[in-house]
């Protein structure tokens, strides 16, 4: 039987952890919960995981942003309140309202809060690589991020890819 966190290395039939590399590129409550849980989920089983914040992903992993993540109701046909007129989503409180819905989902489901999410990941090894060329168009300082983010250009993140066994874009 094989070993789910390790992988067979191409040259010399080694084993070495396996790895997943995640981007995320959305900013909002609902865009930040998948590659939290991906990534906590692999390094619970041992793996590698690292995950590419680029564009609104950023504030995900941005101390003053992180906090105040919302959902969406108006377009977002999944969103928290369904089959939601997109008029009825335009109104004044209406994000509030779905942002709640979904926070309350989340503590019903007893999931963690984003920032305890990200918390876990760094314990758990996580890497955080936040998007350079992202930083600098959107004007986000180095001393923005959480403690252990690592900042990287689209090449370095390319580069840890490419060895992982398993690559997403959410």
């Amino acid at each position: 039987m094989t070993d789910v966190a390790t992988a067979p290395t191409e040259a010399s039939g080694e084993t070495r952890p396996r790895r997943l590399a995640l981007v995320a590129s959305k900013g909002t409550l609902d865009g930040a919960y998948p590659p939290l849980i991906l990534a906590t989920t692999a390094a619970s089983l041992g793996w590698e995981a690292g995950v590419y914040f680029t564009f609104y992903g950023l504030d995900i992993i941005n101390e003053r942003r992180l906090q105040k993540l919302k959902v969406a109701p108006l377009a977002n046909p999944s969103g928290p309140v369904h089959y939601m007129p997109n008029l009825l989503g335009a109104l004044p409180g209406a994000t509030a309202a779905a942002t709640a819905m979904m926070r309350k989902w989340m503590s019903d489901a007893s999931l963690p809060t984003v920032p305890e999410f990200v918390d876990m990941a760094r314990g758990l090894g996580v890497r955080f690589f936040a998007c350079s060329t992202t930083m600098g168009v959107m004007g986000v300082a180095a001393d923005d991020l959480v403690k252990g983010a690592d900042i990287a250009g689209a090449a370095a993140f390319l580069d840890y890819a490419a060895d992982a066994d398993v690559q997403l874009f959410i």
